[in-house]
């Protein structure tokens, strides 16, 4: 099934760490080999061995319109032929910035970039240098990308100062990284007491993507919009994935909270690598040329980029939220029936068009219960998926993605699929 796939990944391995790109492309956390992929087209990928899969991954979550959907192909192809980059300013910038600004809730100027994790790293530094601050808080199981700041675990405790857990990290970056709980409003209030006057800026996912989809609950953004008021700290809202994938403006639209600042990504490049930061006007006009918080990019803002997202951005309209927002709700009411059929020791969450199964019948609340799902039986039942033909995120602690090309007949198709893979593994 695989055979053309594990050749190429032994010939990779001899370039590439694990023969990959990204880390979680290695199928290191389930075990066997990972499909390489030939071509995509709407819902659906096919690998070099010319088995075809119902994606849910859809690039980490940017192909929100389908893969290679025509009018963004067709846009970035004219776009391209015009070039590619050219390191000076064009209209496209322009619109692309206005119809953020348009879109999200408080965000008065932006910045275009090229990945997520460079989005979240300026941003943190924009809040310390308005603030005249150093010290950040994020929460366990958020993932922001992998700039030295944002790779600290916990120590002893949730509110304690936080510990490198990659080489390569300092202990000096490491101790102006606070680590609260996800939904746990007592362990930020813990970190201001004990840091008073020392937080720049909280930063996090509105929905924690990077623990499976895990909403926030009993009003928690709510109350931390409240603490970073009452303490002068920039709340970020990395919304690299939740960013025009959940609603149209967003987590902020959703949930009715607008941060301070935040962070986009995946969707907002059209499956091109480009993302942003934006925020309120006071803040963003401390980036260089307007103010002393530098921060460039040969790259930033490329045509190509811009041009499939404003495309994908064009075509999320009303209907197509509400489409994903249906196709959503029909996946999750046929997993909660298969849960509620079986018996099986299950949960599932779903904002929008992100969604997890849970291998544990305690609906997580955080990073822990998640880590305490059985991993095993994930593993098992992702590898019984991919047999028939659904490509799953390889990992319990990520979420799974709809695109406007998922319709109720593939729905049921995959709730079929996983009834049947979830009678083999149980």
């Amino acid at each position: 099934m695989f055979q053309k796939s594990k050749e190429l990944l032994a010939r990779a391995q001899k370039t590439m760490p694990g023969g990959v790109n990204s880390p979680v492309r290695a199928f290191t956390s389930v075990g066997g080999s990972p499909p390489f992929i030939d071509s995509a087209r709407g819902p659906r990928i096919t690998d070099v061995d010319g088995n075809e899969y119902i994606d849910f991954v859809l690039t980490w979550g940017p192909a929100i319109v389908g893969h290679a959907h025509p009018r963004v192909v067709e846009a970035c192809q004219k776009a391209v032929a015009r070039g590619s980059s050219f390191g000076a300013p064009t209209k496209l910038e322009i619109e692309l910035a206005e119809e953020i600004v348009d879109r999200a809730p408080g965000a008065d100027v932006v910045r275009l970039v090229n990945s997520g994790t460079e989005a979240c790293m300026t941003a943190i530094r924009v809040a310390r240098g308005a603030t005249g601050r150093d010290k950040i808080i994020k929460f366990e199981g958020c993932y922001h990308g992998h700039s030295d700041s944002f790779l600290i675990a916990a120590g002893s405790g949730a509110t304690t100062l936080g510990v490198p857990n990659s080489p390569g990290v300092t202990k000096g970056t490491a101790k102006d990284t606070l680590l609260a709980r996800f939904n746990d409003i007592a362990s930020v209030e813990k970190l201001f007491d004990e840091n008073k006057g020392e937080v720049a800026a909280i930063i996090l996912e509105p929905v924690c993507g990077n623990t499976g989809c895990l909403p926030p609950q009993d009003d928690f953004l709510q109350k931390l919009r409240a603490l970073c008021d009452d303490h002068g700290v920039v709340l970020i809202f990395d919304e690299v994935m939740t960013g025009f994938r959940i609603a149209k403006g967003g987590a902020a639209e959703r949930y009715g909270i607008t941060p301070d600042m935040y962070t986009f990504g995946k969707v907002v490049g059209g499956g091109f690598p480009l993302a942003a930061y934006a925020g309120r006007e006071e803040l963003m006009r401390h980036v260089a040329p307007d103010g002393p918080v530098y921060q460039a990019g040969t790259l930033s803002g490329n045509p190509v980029a811009v041009t499939a997202g404003l495309e994908t951005l064009r075509l999320l309209d009303d209907d197509a939220y509400d489409h994903l927002e249906k196709t959503g709700a029909r996946l999750e009411a046929g997993m909660k029936k298969i849960i509620e059929d079986t018996g099986y020791p299950l949960s599932t969450h779903r904002v929008g068009s992100m969604f997890s199964l849970f291998f544990t019948p305690e609906s997580p609340v955080d990073h822990d219960d998640v880590k305490a799902c059985d991993i095993e039986r994930f593993n098992q039942f992702f590898h019984a998926m991919l047999r028939r033909g659904v490509y799953l995120a390889p990992s319990q602690f990520e979420a799974g993605f709809l695109s406007i090309d998922h319709d109720d007949a593939i729905i049921d198709e995959v709730l079929e699929k996983t009834a049947d893979a979830l009678d083999e593994v149980f």
